[in-house]
């Protein structure tokens, strides 16, 4: 097991690419801090999950956005287990609605939670990491590559800043704590669940694999670069996305 005895944090970790991310690192033997913000129901069922799998994990309930409950919730995974190996900051939220017709709320909420959220989840978490020699993963998005589109303007706009911030903190970290991305493309979540059919299918054409991820498969890419196995790699941003152009 590559991870026994480490212990990850992943925001926003109830469902989608999170809830994956977790359900992974138990599997190979990691102690696992579920952030999430909305449903109960959702997060307790992952900790079954990763008890079933012979892992311990609890549950923190927190908005990545507000800097006490981030505060609060490294503490609390602290003085759960000790310590804290791995962070992956994967909570995200999107408004997807015409360019003008955003609001300044929405693009302030979408900038707190994909932007402010990993600055202070890392910020936090960076004295923690850095004792263990830890790591950091930031899920960020091909839309903050090549893939930009004005219905998303305030998600892109977060995710190249997110791109920018995985970089900043790598030079600030380095040489303790490795930070990396993974910019995933369109991923089968539920998140995705609610698009137009018929945009589904012409987004999949414009994948080489001509198909959405699954959940697991980007997992194992977080897994990848909060491994042994990426033991040189820094300040990089990898592209998950099916070969989409």
């Amino acid at each position: 097991m590559k991870f026994k005895d480490k212990i990850v944090l992943i925001t926003g970790s109830s469902r989608g690419i999170g809830r994956a991310t977790a359900i992974a690192f138990a599997g190979e033997g990691a102690k696992v801090v579920v952030n999430y913000v909305k449903s109960d129901t959702e997060a307790n069922s992952l900790i079954g999950e990763i008890e079933k799998l012979g892992s311990e994990a609890i549950a923190i309930k927190c908005d990545v956005s507000e800097e006490e409950q981030v505060r609060e919730m490294v503490d609390g995974a602290i003085k759960k287990f000790g310590k804290l190996d791995i962070l992956v900051n994967n909570a995200a939220l999107v408004f997807d609605v015409p360019l003008f017709d955003k609001s300044v709320e929405q693009w302030h909420r979408t900038l707190s939670v994909n932007l402010v959220g990993p600055f202070l989840c890392s910020k936090y978490a960076a004295p923690h990491l850095t004792k263990e020699k830890g790591k950091i993963v930031n899920i960020c998005s091909n839309s903050g590559l090549t893939s930009f589109d004005p219905t998303s303007a305030d998600y892109d706009s977060s995710k190249v800043g997110l791109i920018s911030l995985t970089k900043d903190l790598a030079i600030e970290l380095a040489p303790d704590v490795l930070v990396n991305a993974i910019a995933p493309g369109w991923v089968d979540t539920d998140m995705n669940a609610d698009l137009p059919k018929e945009f589904i299918e012409e987004e999949k054409e414009r994948a080489l694999l001509k198909r959405f991820a699954r959940p697991d498969e980007i997992a194992k890419v977080v897994l990848f670069l909060a491994s042994n196995d990426s033991s040189y790699i820094t300040g990089s941003v990898l592209a998950v996305d099916g070969g989409y152009f």
